[in-house]
This record gives structure tokens, C-alpha cells and sequence, in this order.
């Protein structure tokens, strides 16, 4: 069985100065304890981009495919990248 660990989230703003000391600080921990999440550009994107899919869902508007359909996807793709 799966034990799922439940952790707190903070965002801080962190000086220039002392990022690269501060980052070092967090690195010390292990990632059972820590997690560093950098919201960079592609943070952000992603984050932007699965809020919208959540909202399709939730208002109904979301298209879904069957299993057979992404298997065929993943087929081709893989097809695709193997030459």
C-alpha cells in the first residue's frame, strides 16, 4: 500500500545577494524533507496550462479520448522517433 506524504508549500522572495546561498542552504536537506521548486518561465507555463485543462473538466467542456486512440497516439509516435 502506498503511503502518501503530505507536504507544506511556501513561496519566499529571496535577495540576488543570497539566493545562490540560500538554494545551497535548501540543497542540504533531503528531498524526503525539502523539495526546491523554482517558479521559472516553464513553471509557470505548465502550471497556467494544466489550471485551464482542470477547468475544462470541471465545466464540462474537456474532450477526452479512449485508451484504444492514445495507444494507437503512443504507437505512431514511438514509430515516428525510432527511425
Amino acid at each position: 500500500m502506498f503511503k502518501i506524504k503530505i507536504m507544506q508549500t511556501i513561496r519566499l522572495r529571496v535577495n540576488d545577494k543570497i539566493f545562490d546561498r540560500f538554494i545551497w542552504l535548501l540543497n542540504r536537506f533531503n528531498k524526503e524533507e525539502i523539495q526546491v521548486i523554482l517558479e521559472n518561465d516553464e513553471f509557470v507555463s505548465v502550471r497556467e496550462y494544466l489550471k485551464n485543462e482542470l477547468e475544462k473538466i470541471d465545466n464540462g467542456t474537456a474532450e477526452f479520448i479512449s485508451i484504444d486512440h492514445l495507444e494507437s497516439e503512443l504507437e505512431n509516435t514511438i514509430k515516428k522517433h525510432e527511425a
